[in-house]
């Protein structure tokens, strides 16, 4: 097993993001069932896309949504390379906000 690529410069290890993305399929449904404290996983897409995402999971493994593409940017290949993220829902809002701000994440690095 390869080591983790170091941690990229300039870069907070521990911040906060909202999830994208939970507009499609199910995924607002499963949105309804989280709760603030919710433990999330962060999966990194394969390395064949052009701008691979961050996945945000559950903890049952459903698919809520995607990091912003600019905290993907300098993460995924962090992660892709061996790096460990905890994510936790610090705010999570009904459909009578946009779905982009219905998840806020705390998340930690290392």
């Amino acid at each position: 097993m390869t080591s983790p690529k170091p941690f990229p410069e300039g870069h907070p290890r521990k911040f906060r993001a909202t999830v994208h993305g939970i507009a499609f399929g199910d995924r607002a449904r499963v949105v309804e069932g989280m709760k603030p404290g919710d433990a999330c996983t962060l999966v990194p897409d394969p390395p064949i896309d052009e701008e691979p995402e961050v996945w945000v999971h559950v903890r049952e493994g459903d698919p809520i949504g995607h990091l912003p593409q600019e905290i993907a940017a300098w993460l995924w290949p962090w992660l892709a390379r061996g790096g460990v993220a905890r994510a936790r829902a610090v705010k999570v809002r009904g459909d009578d906000v946009p779905s982009w701000r219905r998840v806020l994440l705390e998340v930690v690095c290392g």
